[in-house]
């Protein structure tokens, strides 16, 4: 691995991650996080702004080598609502928040590549370092676009990186195009007449139609679309009725819709609530149904994503890095970044024994921190020679 840039110590690297991972903050509530994050890179002497997303913050250096080209890095910060089980001498002193997805160990990749790079900028153009806020379910990238992150820096390029259990440390994966998927969340409620269980033509089923409906949601998915794309419906809570013997007014059904091609997702979308409508009019009931839109698929620009493992087959060696996985049905709003500027988001091996994402189990594998800060600096002075 490329050593000709110092990064931080390990000690230090190691006390920043933990000292986030021990207090976690979630959606547009890192105030802790992000003070701490601007304190560190005012103190290595960055230009630094604030309030970005609220809680966002941003970084800009430039190059000793003159002008050039400016691009983006980009880390998540914020945490999730997991009650922590790790038991680690660093654990959550948050009850019912917790790290659960490696965003601490991300914040620590950046911020040391940032340390890394203010020692030896040996780099023409610019480096713009974007900590954001709230990836997780509301769409805190979303937000920094439209308060105007791309028109107060402007940045040619942006890239992100994000750990993945499963892999080893010291291994790769970069795809050329999809990485992510889009995926969508819904709240649907059926309204009938409830009725004694014993005469129940004395109402409207709302239980068995919610049933049927489920069963009715699967075929769209596997009959709809085509075998060389991938969707997936999920039907995550059904809440209806307190006792054994009414059959309720109404049942709640929650969940998401997820794929990769927006004009799939379109289609999908229209046949979902096709399906409602027909199965209320059928069953003789009323609805509400909330469709939100939540992500849009997370989609590599090729050529930098053939960049990016180039830097990385320098770093890890080319039998380390995987090209073109199958890409994850989760969700990630770097996308909404990509659907601004060209770019590309990576995974970084957490572990193959790793606990998987959002397990409460899970933790940051520290191995991770010196590789994911050096691919950082490797790709700035890469990129901006």
């Amino acid at each position: 691995m490329n050593s000709s840039v110092a990064l931080p110590q390990d000690a230090d690297m190691r006390a920043w991650r933990h000292a986030f991972h021990r207090h976690p903050e979630t959606a547009f509530e890192e105030h802790r996080t992000s003070a701490r994050i601007a304190e560190l890179l005012r103190e290595w002497g960055l230009e630094v702004t604030t309030g970005i997303a609220g809680t966002g913050v941003v970084a800009v250096l430039d190059g000793r080598l003159g002008e050039g080209r400016c691009i983006g890095l980009r880390a998540d910060i914020d945490a999730l609502d997991v009650l922590e089980q790790t038991a680690l001498d660093y654990a959550s002193q948050t009850p019912g928040k917790m790290h659960a997805c490696g965003h601490d160990g991300h914040t620590t990749m950046l911020l040391s590549a940032a340390w890394a790079l203010t020692q030896a900028p040996d780099f023409a153009g610019r480096v713009v370092f974007i900590f954001q806020p709230a990836e997780e379910n509301e769409g805190g990238g979303r937000v920094m676009v439209e308060e105007g992150l791309f028109e107060r820096f402007p940045m040619e390029a942006v890239y992100g990186v994000h750990n993945w259990p499963g892999m080893p440390v010291g291994t790769a994966a970069v795809h050329d195009t999809a990485v992510m998927a889009a995926f969508d969340i819904f709240t649907l409620t059926l309204t009938g007449k409830g009725c004694h269980a014993a005469m129940p033509h004395l109402g409207t089923d709302t239980v068995l139609a919610a049933c049927q409906l489920v069963n009715q949601l699967q075929g769209v998915i596997s009959r709809e679309t085509p075998t060389h794309q991938s969707a997936v419906l999920s039907i995550t809570r059904i809440h209806g009725g307190e006792t054994y013997n009414v059959i309720p007014e109404e049942v709640e059904l929650k969940g998401t819709l997820r794929c990769f091609d927006m004009a799939l997702k379109e289609h999908l979308e229209a046949r979902f609530k096709q399906a409602v409508a027909s199965l209320a009019e059928f069953h003789g009931l009323t609805f509400t149904l909330d469709y939100r839109r939540c992500y849009p698929a997370t989609i590599n620009t090729p050529e930098h994503a053939s960049a990016c493992a180039s830097v990385l087959e320098g770093l890890l060696g080319s039998e380390n890095v995987r090209r073109n996985p199958p890409p994850s049905m989760a969700s990630e709003d770097f996308s909404f970044l990509l659907e601004q500027r060209p770019g590309a988001y990576i995974w970084l091996g957490n572990g193959e024994d790793s606990a998987a994402l959002h397990s409460p189990h899970y933790d940051f594998n520290d191995a991770l921190l010196p590789i994911g800060a050096r691919y950082w600096v490797s790709l700035v002075t890469t990129l901006l020679a």
